[in-house]
């Protein structure tokens, strides 16, 4: 099959090339999917659990990406609640080899069914940006309807989902960005927005709930929360159903082919949106 891997990981995005490997059996409680769209996150290069198993052990070449949608074409023992040639999404272990492949092996729990009017490119791109939002809003934060949510980054993949989960649920809204994400942030659901170029986030006041994609010192001036997302079938059925129903928008900035695909996470311009790489037409 082919598969982007990643050798060097000082290279980052840089060094990742398409190659042929082998495909991947299906071991206990798994379930192998014949990807047809992957998501990709730049920093997962930076990870320890690209590189390493859970041993610590080194398992490079390594296939990154996390979040795919396809179609299950084979099942492991012990394997439950999916079907040969059912249509799923979902979240692949961060310390296995991922979804930039024409084929995944991932444990069945981790996936949810894709309904049939969602496309593959769509199902792709929710997995770690809806799961983030929900697990960080609600599993974390506690959010209720009344609070207000600082939103760092309110125009990424995640952040998107951030202020529009977030709004659902009653919540009052202010996001942050650089001057060009403004327009993009309240087409997104923002009540407010800061310019952290040029305005004071020391005037935004009391929140109840600060959702931090920056890191950094955006960090050190905020309280933010500090998880790690984790694949929830349930979750993902929330996430696509809103999807389905149009409450809930998708962000994607561009999608590409597999054989295009070092060439896309490696682009020349900024991204407005997240990079979908499409596996199969």
């Amino acid at each position: 099959m082919k598969a982007i891997v990643a050798k060097d990981e000082a290279a980052g995005t840089a060094g990742i090339t398409l190659v042929e490997q082998p495909e991947p059996p299906a071991a206990i409680n798994d379930v192998v999917v014949q990807v047809h769209a992957s998501g990709f996150v730049p920093s997962e290069l930076e990870w320890p659990s690209t590189w390493t198993d859970r041993a610590g052990h080194d398992r490079t070449p390594s296939i990154p990406g996390h979040e795919m949608a396809g179609v299950v074409t084979a099942l492991g023992y012990g394997a439950t609640g999916l079907s040969v040639g059912q249509r799923v999404f979902g979240l692949a272990d961060w310390h296995r080899d991922g979804t930039l492949a024409e084929y995944v092996a991932i444990e069945a729990r981790n996936l949810a069914p894709l309904p049939g009017d969602v496309d593959f490119t769509v199902g792709a791109s929710l997995p770690i940006s809806g799961l983030t939002a929900w697990q960080g809003l609600f599993d974390h934060g506690r959010l209720q309807a009344g609070q207000s949510v600082l939103a760092h980054g309110a125009v990424c993949a995640v952040g998107t989902m951030v202020t529009q989960l977030a709004r659902e649920a009653g919540a009052y809204v202010i996001g942050t960005g650089c001057a060009a994400d403004r327009q993009k942030a309240l087409d997104f659901g923002a009540q407010e927005f800061v310019d952290l170029d040029n305005d004071t986030l020391q005037d935004v006041g009391a929140v109840d709930l600060v959702f931090d994609l920056f890191g950094g010192d955006i960090q050190k001036r905020s309280a933010g929360l500090d998880f790690v997302v984790e694949a929830d079938r349930a979750q993902l059925g929330e996430i696509v159903q809103r999807v389905r129903d149009g409450r809930l928008r998708t962000n994607i900035g561009t999608i590409a082919t597999l054989d295009d695909a070092v060439a896309a996470l490696n682009p020349t311009e900024r991204i407005s949106g997240q990079t979908i790489i499409r596996v199969r037409p």
